[in-house]
C-alpha cells in the first residue's frame, strides 16, 4: 500500500511538474510572440540619446554606442528631427557630429538615432515631385508615394522593414530617380496610415506579399512592364513570398535586398542571444506565433525554400548586424548557384541592421549602380 501511495504521489508530483513547465514555456512562447507579431511593440517609442547642445556648427551628444556609430544618420526627438554626419570628435563622453540638415535638438532633449536620414513626404525630404496614390488591396486602399522619371517601363517598389515607414527609402530615392525609374513607396497592411490585418498582427511576409502584389498590379495598370522589387529587413521576406507565391513575379525582373530576413528561424536565434535567452526556446516562440498566425516557419526559409522566379539580385548587409543575422545573406549568397539564382552579395563592414548605406554611401551607391546597369538594363 505504502509503496502504490509513493507512485500515485511521484505520478501527480511528476503531472503537476509537467503541466508548470509547460504553462511556463508557453507563457515565455507567448510574450515574445507578442514582440515578434504586434505592430506596435515594432514600432520604435524611446528616445535614450541625450543631446548636450552645440559646438562650433555640431550636434554634440552624449555618448553611446549608437551616438558614436560611423556613417551619416537621422536624429529625432517629438516635434523635431535633424541629419548628423560623421563623428569628429568623441571625448569625455562628448559625441560630436556635423549638423547636415534641419536644426540642432536643444541641450537636454532625448532624441533617438535612426538610419532612416530623411524626414518626410519626397518633397519636403527630397524637394522631389511626387503624388500621393492609392494602391487597391484585397484590404483596402494602401497609400503610397509615386515618385515619377522618364523611364515608364521598369518602375522600382520599395518595401520598407517591420515597424519602418517609406521613409525608409528615401536615401536611395534620389540615386534610382537619376538613374531614370519611377519609384512606388508602398505601405502594408498594419502600417498606421494603411488598413489592418483581420487579426490585427503582423504574419512576417506570410501574408503582407499580397500587398506588394498589389503594387505590382498598380504599376502595370499605369504603363510598367516589368519592376524592380526593392526590401529591407522583413520587407525582404515580403519579397521572397511574393516571388514563390504570386502569379505576377514573372514581371519582377530585379531585386535588391537590404539587411534581409531570408531565414527567420536565424533571426530569432539572433534575438534570443540578444536577450539572453536560450536558443532552445526559438522553437516554442515559433510554435506559439506560428499557432496565433498561422504561420509555417520553414516556408521563409529561402536556401530550403527557394521562390520558383529568381531575378537577378542584389543582395547588401552589415557584418555587424545586430537585428538580422548576415550569416544569413551569406549561406544564400553561398546557395545561389547551385539554385540558379543570379545573385550578388556585398557585406559592409562594421554596419549595423539596414545602415550599409549610412556607413559606406560610395560603396553602397556603387553596388547599386552597378546593379541597375548590368542586371536590369538602366543607365546610372
Amino acid at each position: 500500500m505504502a509503496r502504490r501511495k509513493i507512485i500515485r504521489i511521484a505520478a501527480v508530483t511528476s503531472l503537476v511538474l509537467l503541466v508548470l513547465v509547460t504553462g511556463a514555456l508557453g507563457g515565455v512562447g507567448w510574450y515574445y510572440s507578442n514582440e515578434l507579431l504586434k505592430p506596435a511593440e515594432a514600432r520604435p517609442q524611446r528616445y535614450p540619446e541625450t543631446s548636450l547642445g552645440t559646438a562650433a556648427g555640431n550636434v554634440v551628444l552624449a555618448e553611446s554606442k549608437l551616438t558614436t556609430l560611423r556613417g551619416t544618420y537621422g536624429i529625432v526627438w517629438p516635434g523635431g528631427a535633424a541629419k548628423i554626419g560623421d563623428v569628429v570628435s568623441n571625448a569625455d563622453g562628448r559625441v560630436e557630429r556635423p549638423l547636415l540638415g534641419g536644426t540642432a535638438p536643444p541641450e537636454g532633449t532625448k532624441v533617438r538615432v535612426e538610419t532612416d536620414l530623411y524626414d518626410g513626404d519626397p518633397k519636403k525630404a527630397l524637394g522631389m515631385v511626387y503624388s500621393e496614390v492609392r494602391v487597391p488591396s484585397e484590404l483596402g486602399e494602401l497609400p503610397a508615394w509615386l515618385v515619377p522619371a522618364a523611364n515608364q517601363d521598369t518602375w522600382v517598389i520599395t518595401v520598407h522593414g517591420r515597424g519602418a515607414s517609406r521613409e525608409e527609402a528615401l536615401r536611395v530615392v534620389p540615386q534610382l530617380h537619376k538613374a531614370g525609374l519611377p519609384v512606388l513607396l508602398i505601405t502594408y497592411r498594419n502600417d498606421p496610415d494603411a488598413p489592418p490585418s483581420p487579426d490585427g498582427l503582423y504574419h512576417l511576409g506570410d501574408t503582407e506579399w499580397r500587398d506588394v502584389e498589389a503594387s505590382i498590379r498598380y504599376a502595370r495598370s499605369r504603363g510598367a512592364r516589368n519592376v524592380v522589387l526593392y526590401g529591407w529587413s522583413m520587407g525582404g521576406a515580403l519579397v521572397g513570398q511574393l516571388l514563390s507565391r504570386s502569379e505576377l513575379a514573372p514581371a519582377v525582373s530585379g531585386v535588391v535586398l537590404d539587411s534581409p530576413v531570408t531565414n527567420w528561424t536565424q533571426t530569432l536565434n539572433l534575438q534570443a542571444r540578444n536577450r539572453g535567452v536560450p536558443t532552445w526556446l526559438t522553437p516554442v516562440a515559433e510554435v506559439v506565433s506560428g499557432w496565433r498566425a498561422d504561420l509555417d516557419f520553414d516556408r521563409f526559409d529561402l536556401v530550403r525554400n527557394p521562390p520558383a522566379h529568381k531575378p537577378p539580385t542584389l543582395v547588401l548587409h552589415g557584418s555587424a548586424d545586430g537585428t538580422v543575422p548576415a550569416q544569413s545573406s551569406r549561406d544564400l549568397a553561398a546557395a545561389a548557384d547551385g539554385l540558379g539564382w543570379p545573385l550578388r552579395y556585398v557585406e559592409i563592414p562594421d554596419a549595423d541592421h539596414t545602415s550599409g548605406w549610412n556607413v559606406a554611401t560610395d560603396t553602397y551607391a556603387g553596388a547599386l549602380g552597378d546593379f541597375l546597369t548590368r542586371s536590369v538594363g538602366v543607365r546610372t
